[in-house]
């Protein structure tokens, strides 16, 4: 096994919030999003990241991106532990680390062409380039994920939602990352336009090299892009191990439910979706046990008064007292 291009360790991201308060005087309550995760990233490889929304998944990548400052933990880019508070620091991952975003088309500027949006960060990343070898990266790139040369100058209101991701996708090619994190880049998209742009970034990623970290709520979806999945449940890890073992035989009961809720495509097969009962903790107020137990089905005494470690289970890591 290689050495990881990316290790995170106990990221932990909190937000002031007024929400809560009794009293405008009373102090700031904090949101715990992101609760002390830890993952690694190796070379050529994806992992991808699940659970409901708001349970941390965007938010996390977004730490490891520098778009949201960390308050707590270490995130370790090539051997080299970065430093948010060093514009030098961010300056160096935001060369080595991109991100494609969910909403295709709000994440182009309306002023630029299209030409113009890939431009842009060869100008500022790309500078060993002369403005010749720069215009030509930008035409291979746009022509690699598949625009037209003759669609160069039009603006992203003039394309379809998968056009525009194929777009930002090569505007993040443009500065030869090394590491893409994909926040859901699929989810606004129809289902025959997602299987192409998922098609499309395994592509680059054998042709370029590139490490991902995939982002969305569909396991289906994680499941034929992913070589490792994590699971993720109020801002903490429930479960994290190597795809296809993840998939068949799911041991912490969160993943259990996710993957109940996957449609089969065979309709001889007939799978009872798991319906969580109880109420989702409040962010504001975690509980000291275990995140999972107000809603878990195999919920005991011990899960109250011990929050789970990560530990090894069948050949992954699960926090669960009792991993199956």
């Amino acid at each position: 096994m290689s050495e990881p291009i990316l290790t995170v360790e106990d990221l932990k991201v909190t937000f002031d919030t007024r929400q809560g308060r009794k009293w405008p005087w009373s102090p700031m309550k904090k949101v715990h999003a992101v609760n002390g995760v830890s993952l690694s990233l190796e070379r050529g490889r994806t992992l991808g990241v699940v659970g409901e929304s708001g349970c941390g998944k965007s938010t996390l990548i977004r730490a490891i991106a520098g778009l949201v400052t960390p308050t707590g933990g270490t995130v370790t880019l090539e051997g080299r532990a970065v430093d948010y508070g060093s514009r030098a620091d961010v300056l160096a991952l935001r060369h080595k680390v991109q991100m494609i975003f969910q909403d295709p088309v709000a994440s182009l500027n309306p002023r630029m062409t299209v030409r113009e949006i890939v431009s842009e960060p060869t100008r500022r990343f790309r500078g060993d380039l002369d403005p010749e070898a720069q215009d030509k990266l930008v035409h291979d790139l746009l022509d690699r994920v598949g625009i037209a040369q003759r669609n160069f100058n039009r603006y992203p209101h003039e394309f379809s939602g998968g056009q525009c991701q194929r777009i930002g996708i090569a505007r993040a090619l443009a500065v030869n990352p090394k590491i893409l994190l994909c926040d859901e880049p699929v989810s606004a998209l129809d289902v025959s336009i997602q299987a192409q742009v998922v098609n499309l970034l395994r592509e680059l990623q054998a042709e370029m090299g590139l490490s991902l970290i995939f982002v969305a709520h569909d396991l289906g979806v994680v499941r034929h892009i992913s070589d490792d999945i994590l699971v993720m449940y109020m801002g903490g890890m429930m479960e994290k191990g190597e795809s296809d073992a993840l998939v068949r035989t799911p041991r912490h009961p969160y993943t259990q439910a996710l993957l109940s809720s996957v449609p089969v495509p065979d309709p001889n097969v007939i799978v009872e979706p798991q319906v969580l009962e109880g109420d989702l903790p409040s962010p504001l107020n975690l509980p000291e046990g275990c995140l999972f137990q107000s809603r878990c089905p195999k919920r005991q005494d011990a899960c109250k008064a011990t929050k789970p470690a990560l530990l090894a289970a069948g050949g992954r890591e699960v926090a669960c007292h009792f991993a199956e």
